[in-house]
């Protein structure tokens, strides 16, 4: 009787325990699946401002594009202005010439027109002249030939007392025409002279005359011109305003779109963080079997060999086996995609990648070293169950709690930090999304949703800023320990003294300056 009720009593507390368990185990998945489903939310609010982010770049790209042709279009006005004004002042420079001309021409012609006033006045006088003489030789002539006629002149011979008064008479006379003659024949002459004279003036004054009209069609063809080609450069100057307007404008538009390229940023990193935290929070209910080997086609071992190569090439063979190691963690991780592509190619994730590095490295062929350290992994050995990793610098920027180091690369599994001390809170010039929005330049193409980590020299894009994991890293589950530059491991020659995502190369850093760290 006892043994029963001991038996009994057994039983009784089996069936308590095991309902306890049961309402245990349902109350952890009702917990896990509110986690996950925070986490898709907070994922899809950073899609969304990724999404916000990629059309602000555009926008930004769009305007730059606009903002260029506009200022090659103020080169040329400038240009055409330059060239147009030196038109007018070669204008301006022929018509001081044409007005010399003109008044050098008006001279001429005044001298031209006086001397043919003294011509006529001359030529008046010699008429004047002529005309009195002709007078009085037809007077004389009268009185000599007229009054008796040929019976008068004969009288007047014929009256004389002697030959010699005859032939004295008779000279007289002849004298007395041959004169009147002459000078008849001198006015004439000079008549004829001042006629010539009158007709040579009369030529030069037609001549300057036409002169004169053709200075006149010129200066009034040069003024035309020029008021031509100064309502022209009216025009280009009224022109050039307007695009130096629009200039101004894109200036304007791109200082707005770049705040607001900041905005996005800094809640893109926010959102991050707290994806970060929720993935962080969720992990630590339970802890996943990341070992075992992995059936990889030959294609996905090139593109681990790549893709350990492009992260850490400067690193120890141990430092390559830490990568390998994380990238295949995540492929055994509920947290991440499901295959080793899948992990590599994740948005936001591996810099290398979104460089063209791997592709790179791949067309070319992983070296050996890299090649046998992604067969160990992929045969199941790991260094550690590491899901991150980044450089020391940013693991104790980002106050995580624990973390191994192996070479430059601090490797952990979860996402947990200490609370700082009130005097050890970053200052915002120390903020890795400030670095980098001011060292590599607040560009829209530099900026992955933001500024590519590649661009950041010691800090990491404001994606990669999840407080260093990338919201698309984590499928709920963390970050890339590439992407994490303050949040995901960087290549050793990634580290400026921050941290680079653990998709990215010692080497990359020396093409790209930066981790993707931080996504």
């Amino acid at each position: 009787m006892k043994k029963k009720l001991i038996l009994g009593i057994i039983l009784l507390a089996l069936t308590i325990n095991q309902f306890s368990f049961v309402s245990l185990a349902d109350e952890t998945d009702d917990v896990i699946s509110e986690m996950r489903e925070a986490e898709a939310e907070t994922q899809a609010a950073i899609s969304n401002l990724q999404k916000q982010t990629k059309e602000t770049k555009e926008a930004i790209s769009a305007l730059e594009g606009q903002k260029e042709q506009t200022q090659q279009s103020v080169s040329n006005l400038e240009n055409q202005k330059s060239s147009l004004q030196s038109t007018i002042n070669g204008y301006s420079s022929k018509l001081e010439t044409l007005n010399t001309e003109i008044d050098e021409a008006e001279a001429a012609m005044a001298v031209v027109s006086s001397e043919i006033v003294r011509l006529n006045n001359e030529l008046s006088e010699a008429q004047k002249q002529e005309q009195d003489r002709y007078e009085l030789l037809k007077k004389r002539l009268q009185s000599t030939y007229e009054s008796g006629g040929t019976s008068g002149l004969l009288r007047v011979l014929l009256e004389s007392g002697s030959i010699g008064e005859l032939l004295t008479k008779f000279e007289y006379l002849n004298a007395i025409v041959r004169y009147d003659r002459t000078k008849i024949a001198e006015y004439q002459e000079l008549q004829a002279k001042i006629e010539a004279q009158k007709k040579e003036v009369e030529e030069k004054e037609a001549e300057l005359d036409a002169y004169q009209d053709e200075l006149d069609e010129k200066h009034e063809e040069l003024s035309n011109l020029t008021d031509e080609v100064k309502g022209q450069l009216s025009s280009t100057k009224n022109s050039l305003s307007n695009e130096k307007n629009k200039l101004s404008s894109y200036d304007e538009q791109l200082k707005e779109l770049d705040k607001k390229m900041k905005d996005l940023e800094a809640q893109t990193a926010a959102a991050q963080a707290k994806l970060a935290q929720q993935l962080a929070e969720r992990l630590a209910l339970s802890k996943e079997n990341l070992g075992g080997s992995y059936d990889a086609s030959e294609q996905e071992l090139i593109w681990l060999a790549a893709t350990i190569q492009a992260e850490s090439d400067g690193e120890s063979y141990t430092g390559k086996l830490g990568v390998g190691s994380v990238i295949m963690n995540r492929v055994k991780s509920s947290a991440f995609p499901n295959s080793v592509i899948g992990v590599i190619t994740q948005p936001m994730q591996f810099a290398p990648y979104r460089s063209g590095k791997v592709e790179f490295i791949i067309a070319n062929g992983p070296n050996s070293t890299c090649i046998r350290a992604a067969q160990e992994v992929l045969a199941g050995a790991r260094i550690g169950d590491y899901l991150f990793f980044m450089t020391q610098y940013w693991a104790d920027y980002y106050r995580i709690k624990n973390y191994t180091m192996i070479g430059n690369h601090a490797f952990f599994y979860r996402w947990d930090t200490y609370d700082p001390p009130p005097e050890e809170t970053p200052s915002e010039d120390e903020a890795p999304a400030e670095e980098i929005q001011d060292n590599s330049g607040e560009s829209s193409e530099n900026q992955d949703s933001g500024e590519s980590s590649e661009n950041q020299d010691g800090g990491e894009s404001s994606e990669n800023q999840d407080s260093g994991e990338s919201s698309e890293n984590q499928d709920g589950g963390g970050e890339s320990s590439e992407n994490q530059d303050g949040g995901g491991g960087e290549s050793s020659e990634n580290q400026d003294g921050g941290g680079e995502s653990s998709g990215e190369s010692t080497d990359s850093n020396t093409d790209e300056n930066s981790s993707d760290g931080g996504e």
